[in-house]
């Protein structure tokens, strides 16, 4: 990686705090309406977290496991990218893996509204609804309908701490208290 470029001195330092200050983390869970457009007016929270990040548009895409929405900064795309770009595209699980993942994705922008248009089939793919929930998972959002958002978290409650036990549990570092 870059890093090993510059092994040691003041040049060092800067080129790490400089990576570290391009990564963004998200905080919160808010609800919002959508039109009969699909638009939904940003949560003002969210609208401060991302204001640095308005300029270099978003991705849009259906997530993996759930019926929601996840919504990547375009820096965040373009590091998640530059991982998925380096799988063998002569192996016929990476290429099917690589079309199914990238498959119904969408270059997004808010308007000076502060409104985010969701693409029909995006907005029909996590049956969205008029409640919608936006919520911060690290460094991305979620779009949910808002029902389904609960429903999802009310039945990740009932194992939710035998979870948090096989995630984090066996972790040998201090970084998680």
């Amino acid at each position: 990686m870059w890093y090993n470029v510059v092994k040691s001195g003041k040049y060092m330092l800067y080129l790490i705090l400089i990576f570290k200050s391009q990564m963004h983390h998200f905080i919160g869970s808010y609800e919002c309406k959508a039109d009969a457009k699909g638009r939904i007016m940003m949560p003002i929270a969210f609208k401060k977290q991302l204001s640095g990040m308005l300029s270099e548009g978003f991705v849009l895409k259906r997530a993996v496991f759930n019926p929601c929405l996840e919504l990547y900064p375009m820096k965040e795309w373009e590091a998640l990218m530059e991982k998925v770009n380096r799988l063998n595209r002569f192996n016929k699980k990476n290429n099917d893996f690589i079309r199914r993942f990238t498959a119904g994705v969408k270059i997004v922008e808010m308007d000076v509204s502060g409104r985010l248009l969701i693409p029909k089939d995006l907005v029909h793919f996590a049956q969205i609804s008029k409640s919608v929930v936006v919520s911060a998972t690290v460094n991305i959002l979620e779009i949910w309908d808002k029902t389904l958002y609960e429903n999802a978290i009310d039945a990740a409650t009932l194992d939710f701490g035998t979870l948090a036990e096989e995630v984090m549990g066996d972790r040998d570092d201090d970084v998680v208290s």
